[in-house]
């Protein structure tokens, strides 16, 4: 136990020699996790397109614009003075931007002189939902004054008004109909929505942080190539060999050291996201540490994998980073695996990114436990077997 102890100190005080580690155990991954987890929308937020719109007509016909806009499922519309807009405009904080003039009324409508402004930014295709919007509500309102005005007239060749007040009167309560009898309208398509209660919210952070997690813990495990290709340079190696050690306690030191590094890296990431993101990572501690340890025993099984070929520690180095983000990105961390083919998602099977993101969606995504996640576990351990065989039958301390 003391050699093991010995073994695991002498690597942490070699990783952590230079203080540049840190950034690559602590800082980077708490900000990636927040930046992209962070600044994922956790389904609770408006996820509608922001239009800034500048009412300066503060008339009866731009207020029922701006309540259209309003309705609108496509975009969310912000009140802003002149001054504000336009430095949002200016300083690309906003795509779009609408100015509703004055002099825009039912009046103006009617006379066929009313027009608004809508400033979109060039290539930006969010201005496209927007413009569509924008002319939806348009569409409606115009509509609405449309109908009353027919009305109007209609009224006017059966029984003319008495007076201007008169007609101003019945034009008023005919657009209010009108606009009744278009929120009444039936809708064209009709859907129909699912009445069963899903147990489990999705909340794409829980999603994003989890991949960070893999991603950031599987390069450094891979390092452990890094580790025995350094010894083996320095000569190191051999001459600790030739102490009262054997290569059975020097490897057993070496690996359970850098699994415990990375489990601790783990609780990190994962306390980072329940305190400071508020996220959940599931219903089930056990089935939790279940699939972090077998995770972590893959990684590093692939790294003694690999230390067992390369020559030096900067080969070692340079194809642990291009491994780990290969297998980060190809096993669903990065990204959901259901945006790749299918013939991919059947390919990516092999690695075990693919099963730790599975195992680790099913239990903070499915709310899932230790029995459901057993097939995950086992297929690591499986990862973790085979690797351990061949970076052990290949090892060599020169």
């Amino acid at each position: 136990m003391q050699k093991l102890l010995a073994i695991f100190w002498k690597d942490a005080r070699i990783r952590f020699s230079s203080p540049s580690e840190l950034i690559f155990f602590i800082i980077l991954p708490l900000i990636f996790t927040f930046l992209l987890a962070g600044g994922t929308p956790s389904g609770e937020e408006d996820p509608r397109i922001r239009l800034v719109v500048v009412d300066e007509a503060q008339s009866a016909l731009s207020a029922e614009i701006f309540s259209a806009l309003e309705k609108s499922t496509a975009i969310r519309p912000e009140l802003l003075n002149r001054t504000e807009a336009e430095e949002q405009f200016e300083q690309r904080r906003a795509s779009a931007a609408l100015f509703l003039p004055v002099g825009l009324s039912v009046e103006s409508l009617q006379a066929g002189s009313a027009s608004v402004d809508l400033r979109k930014q060039p290539n930006n295709l969010n201005t496209l939902v927007m413009e569509r919007a924008v002319q939806t509500a348009l569409r409606q309102v115009s509509s609405a004054v449309g109908a009353a005005n027919r009305a109007a007239e209609q009224r006017e060749k059966e029984q003319p008004f008495a007076s201007p007040a008169e007609r101003e009167k019945f034009l008023a309560e005919a657009l209010a109909n009108a606009r009744a009898l278009q929120v009444d309208a039936p809708a064209r398509v009709e859907v129909r929505q699912a009445q069963t209660a899903d147990k489990i919210e999705y909340d794409p952070r829980a999603n994003a942080s989890a991949g960070q997690l893999i991603t950031w813990v599987f390069i450094p495990l891979f390092g452990i190539s890094e580790l025995f290709a350094a010894e083996r340079s320095a000569g190191t190696l051999r001459r600790l060999l030739t102490t009262p050690t054997r290569a059975a306690t020097y490897l057993l030191g070496t690996i359970l050291g850098q699994v415990v590094m990375a489990l601790g890296q783990m609780l990190l990431l994962i306390g980072f996201g329940m305190w400071a993101m508020n996220l959940s990572w599931g219903r089930d501690p056990l089935a939790l540490a279940v699939i972090l340890l077998t995770s972590a025993l893959a990684a590093a099984a692939i790294g003694t994998a690999m230390g067992a070929f390369v020559k030096t520690s900067g080969q070692a180095g340079g194809l642990s980073i291009m491994l780990g983000m290969v297998m980060a990105l190809m096993g669903g961390c990065w990204y959901p695996l259901e945006l790749f083919p299918a013939a991919i998602q059947t390919a990516v099977k092999v690695l075990p990114t693919t099963w730790a993101m599975q195992g680790m969606l099913d239990l903070v995504l499915r709310g899932r436990g230790l029995a459901e996640v057993l097939p995950e576990a086992g297929v690591l351990l499986g990862f973790a077997a085979l690797f351990f065989a061949i970076g052990i039958w290949r090892f060599r301390y020169e």
